[in-house]
């Protein structure tokens, strides 16, 4: 049963480029990968590299261990981001599926660490694994036609997440 307080939403499907400019405006989404025959869900912080994803890791991770295991393609996973609003409920999400592949080349692996630092970090969080997009499905949530659409995604404004103009 909706509540009285409930805005009413339209949803329009983004474009790649488009879902891939979102994913890039936030720092944390959730890894989906396959961790002993089951789904396995997991927060991390990522940047857009040359169009990839690029999340930290450590040795003994499950994803670390099977992106080293690969073929070469690499390993499916599903990478999810967003920014919902939660009173509003508008804001966009974005998922991506796509070949993980674990970072061995040592220079690369030394720039992506000084671009990205670990929001969680523990000990060895030294790996990085790049995946490559290959579907990528993004929607957006907005208000009704005329309404003043507030889309979530770059800062906080008293505890609630404000729009902030795009270049």
């Amino acid at each position: 049963m909706p509540q009285d307080n409930q805005t009413s939403c339209r949803r329009i499907d983004l474009d790649r480029v488009e879902a891939l400019r979102l994913l890039a405006t936030v720092p944390l989404g959730r890894i989906v990968f396959t961790r002993q025959a089951l789904p396995t869900v997991r927060p991390v912080n990522h940047i857009l590299d040359h169009g990839d994803i690029v999340i930290r890791t450590h040795e003994g991770a499950a994803l670390t261990y099977h992106a080293q295991q690969d073929d070469g393609t690499g390993v499916v996973v599903a990478y999810e981001a967003d920014a919902i609003d939660p009173v509003t409920h508008l804001g966009w999400s974005v998922v991506v599926t796509g070949y993980a592949r674990l970072v061995t080349d040592p220079g690369e692996l030394a720039r992506i660490r000084s671009l990205l630092h670990a929001w969680a970090p523990q000990p060895g969080m030294d790996q990085a694994v790049r995946i490559s997009p290959e579907l990528v499905a993004g929607v957006r949530l907005t208000g009704e036609e005329g309404m003043e659409e507030k889309v979530p995604g770059q800062a906080w404004e008293h505890g609630r997440r404000s729009v902030q103009p795009h270049d």
